[in-house]
């Protein structure tokens, strides 16, 4: 599964640098096409065959072909300078401008020595800012390039009614121009965006797979810390327990140890199913574990109410996690005498109390003292832990809320309400979305 998630991942991502070299190679090869196409196509019969004119004409032909070099060697960085990876300088965008200049210059001493035709001059001028627009419609907004695009078409109409050129011919320079930077905008600025588009949706996907993987690993720690909060507390108990019976030289001081191997083993087991994502709570022996641990700890714990056989699985589950973690802080937090746990099924909704005397006072923020857990409604790991976060991470899947704090007189009160709506299914509660959408992860811990 692992090799088959990163050949997946590899294949999408060699499409995507496909598409993208596919786009750079287009943008390389336009200026090039129209150059051949509309600088080359006047010789046969728009230019005058004579020398001056043929040398003006050839000239011309090699700084637009500069401009193509230059345009391409400048295409990558324009990419890179839109897509917000590079910041493509103002010095570079002064060889392109030069030259283009110039090769309005060269346009227009042709024009004044009367060698090439109107439709040839026409067509020249329409290529003259191929080359330049295709790196700078990356590097500038829309509107500034709209707004650069006529300062040049008037430039260029100055230019060529300064050497003689009247009618038609000039009035046509300003469509022919501007056909050409607006065939370049529409060429060029679509493409770029549908790469950005495409290259922000991979990183997004990227992104999502991290936050998966990381929220995966938050619910393993999650269940690790709800699994192994009570055996330990269990263990430590019942360990010292053994430790002062075996000082008085009882013989129960070896049952309390053969309970704590079993425990140990049981806890093996649990984690085990942890790391393989089957590990769910079951209710009703949640519900019997914590009755016999707490009166083996001398804490009197009544479960009364509703079984919870009828409920549906996943609120089951949900409701043995917190009967769990109601357990381990019972024993962790306080001194506590008496613990009842009542769970009703209501006809919209089932609700689960855990209620238990002897909070302990805990400092509050300013450093006072305040009424602390001391309860099954702790965090399960003293300040820091990550019990109540976890239970109310678990309620929220089915809609469910988690309520605790001190009643007053040393109580202190969980209570855990599930609406009885439609079921979600077991693999929802244990194997939230992050946990499905993070196979990688979950094949490396096997």
């Amino acid at each position: 599964m692992l090799v088959r998630g990163w050949r997946r991942n590899w294949q999408q991502r060699s499409k995507l640098e496909r598409i993208d070299l596919y786009s750079r190679l287009t943008l390389s090869v336009m200026p090039w096409l129209f150059t051949l196409s509309w600088q080359l196509a006047p010789f046969k019969s728009d230019i005058r065959h004579a020398p001056l004119p043929i040398a003006l004409g050839l000239a011309l032909l090699l700084v637009s072909l500069a401009q193509c070099l230059l345009s391409n060697r400048n295409i990558q960085l324009s990419f890179a300078h839109y897509l917000g990876t590079a910041v493509f300088s103002r010095r570079r965008q002064l060889p392109p401008l030069v030259l283009l200049l110039v090769n309005l210059g060269l346009l227009a001493t042709m024009a004044g020595v009367d060698g090439i035709t109107d439709s040839g001059l026409l067509i020249m001028t329409m290529n003259a800012p191929v080359a330049h627009a295709i790196t700078q419609v990356l590097v500038i907004p829309v509107r500034t390039f709209l707004i650069q695009s006529l300062a040049l078409a008037a430039l260029c109409v100055g230019v060529l009614a300064a050497v003689g050129v009247r009618g038609g011919t000039l009035a046509g320079v300003v469509p022919t121009m501007l056909f050409g930077c607006v065939l370049t905008l529409i060429a060029v600025r679509p493409s770029a965006w549908s790469l950005s588009v495409m290259w922000q949706a991979e990183e997004a996907r990227d992104l999502q797979a991290r936050l998966a993987v990381a929220e995966e690993r938050l619910r393993f720690g999650r269940d690790l810390h709800d699994v192994l909060g009570r055996n330990l507390a269990v263990i430590a108990l019942k360990s010292e327990l053994a430790v002062e019976l075996a000082q008085r030289g009882r013989p129960e001081a070896v049952d309390q140890m053969v309970e704590v191997q079993r425990i140990a083993r049981t806890s093996q087991q649990e984690v085990r199913d942890v790391v393989r994502g089957y590990r769910e709570a079951d209710l009703s022996t949640e519900l019997a574990g914590a009755r016999g641990v707490l009166n083996a700890a001398g804490i009197e714990c009544d479960v009364t109410g509703d079984s919870g056989g009828e409920l549906p699985a996943p609120i089951q589950s949900a409701l043995g996690w917190v009967v769990r973690e109601a357990a381990t802080n019972v024993l962790r937090h306080g001194d506590p005498r008496r613990c009842t746990i009542r769970l009703r099924s209501l006809p919209d909704s089932v609700v689960l109390r855990v209620e238990n005397d002897g909070a302990a006072p805990a400092p509050g923020p300013g450093g006072g003292s305040g009424v602390g857990n001391g309860s099954g409604t702790g965090d399960g790991s003293g300040s820091g832990g990550s019990g109540l976060a976890g239970l109310r991470e678990r309620l929220r899947v089915l809609d469910g809320l988690l309520a605790a704090g001190p009643t007053g007189n040393g109580l202190f009160r969980l209570t855990a309400t599930i609406p009885l709506g439609p079921t979600v299914p077991p693999a929802r509660l244990d194997r939230p979305p992050a946990a499905r959408e993070a196979p990688v992860l979950q094949e490396e811990r096997r």
